[in-house]
């Protein structure tokens, strides 16, 4: 059973009334009133571990065939055995509709590509999510303990109906998995879901910067990776052959069709409450620890650096806050972009960048090449707006899991 546990109380009236319950955190019984400190064994505030839920940070931009981390942060879509490469993207969330009247304003999107040869036993399509392992350790989940739950909970729309399957997987020690469904999706409509996740014995989380935990969320698996005889709702040992029940083809045979979610939230106790809106600031801070966007703004100089001999500069950055590991370089370049140093006497030299890091967490070090240096002489680095698609050059630090 969920508990209240509430502070500074002030009973005004004998009279019995409804219980209300607000976003803030008060509670009224009539003209009783408190202030709600924590349900279900979590603090309102910050109890969510999931970071940018509500889709709202994007530094490496708004869309992306590639796989990987390419769009919204913190959050990644992979595939594998495809005819066409799927999109991902930071979309708006149409108005008038839950989950936009509740605050949400974006989402992560994937755009199926035309897979004409249909499904193949190694095809998959999936989106993911990876908490940092003490992120779980420190949030007050007694995971060993199979009456200490966690919730997760998001809001999903598909363009094709169906059942879409997902999955937890642990780490640190001996490998354990979860697997869930989202009950059946109707096309085009937005729909909660909410899985209340017990603790288990053979969990294992370290308190330390690396993987805790895998948080997967559809979209398409082949039959390589899936099981009819599948348990869900339940801990098991990690098989890679048995993540889920076997999924339906019918969203990934067809072409264009999409899959989109917003409002992720992880949350320590047996009920999802509301989800916790952050700023765009607070939630950018969050995802600097693990991915820094130092330039995405072509013909502008970013950052100091110092020439080593005829041909080589270094570049030392301060970085806004401390990342969750010695981070590296991570250099974008749109098709036909360039970037450039320019010395004293104003001389601009076209140039390459290396990726180098004997600082620490808090800076990004890195080298770059181009001739008719002077030895000791400063540099700037910049982008050339001349050339041509450099809208997708920019330099960035990651330390990302």
């Amino acid at each position: 059973m969920s508990t209240l546990k509430v502070d500074a109380i002030r009973h005004n009236s004998a009279t019995s009334d409804s219980l209300v319950l607000s976003n803030d955190g008060s509670v009224a019984i009539g003209t009783c009133t408190a202030k709600l400190t924590s349900i279900g064994g979590g603090g309102l505030s910050n109890r969510n571990i999931i970071i940018n839920g509500a889709m709202t940070v994007a530094q490496r931009g708004t869309s992306s065939t590639g796989d990987n981390y390419k769009t919204v942060d913190r959050f990644a879509q992979w595939e594998n055995t495809v005819d066409e490469a799927c999109t991902q993207a930071q979309a708006d969330v149409s108005s008038g509709t839950t989950p936009y009247t509740l605050g949400f304003r974006k989402s992560y999107k994937i755009t199926n590509g035309n897979q004409t040869s249909g499904a193949q036993a190694g095809s998959r399509i999936f989106t993911s999510y990876t908490v940092e392992a003490q992120d779980i350790a420190n949030s007050g989940w007694n995971y060993t303990n199979p009456n200490s739950f966690i919730t997760l909970s998001f809001w999903v729309k598909s363009s094709v109906a169906g059942n879409f399957y997902g999955y937890l997987y642990s780490f640190d020690g001996t490998n354990q998995a979860y697997s869930y469904e989202t009950g059946s999706l109707s096309a085009n409509t937005w729909t909660k879901v909410t899985k209340k996740i017990p603790g288990n014995s053979n969990l294992q989380f370290d308190n330390n910067v690396n993987q805790g935990m895998y948080i997967v969320i559809g979209v398409y698996w082949g039959t390589n990776f899936t099981d009819a005889g599948n348990t869900m709702n339940q801990w098991a040992a990690w098989n890679g052959s048995s993540r889920m029940p076997v999924n339906a083809t019918n969203w990934y045979t067809t072409n264009d069709a999409t899959f989109e979610y917003t409002g992720v939230q992880l949350e320590v106790g047996p009920v999802a409450t509301p989800f916790e809106h952050r700023s765009f600031g607070e939630e950018l801070y969050r995802c600097q620890r693990y991915f820094i966007s130092i330039n995405n703004v072509d013909d502008k100089f970013f950052a100091n650096g110092t020439a080593y001999g005829s041909s080589q500069a270094y570049f030392v950055v301060p970085l806004p806050t401390t990342m969750r590991a010695l981070p590296t370089l991570v250099s974008y370049s749109g098709s036909g972009s360039v970037y450039r140093f320019l010395t004293a006497g104003n001389s601009q030299y076209a140039a390459s960048l290396q990726s180098w890091n004997n600082g620490d967490k808090t800076t990004l070090t890195f080298g770059g090449q181009a001739s008719g240096l002077s030895s000791g002489n400063g540099v700037l680095l910049g982008v050339h707006s001349s050339a041509t698609g450099n809208t997708n050059s920019s330099v960035a630090a990651s330390a990302e899991l």
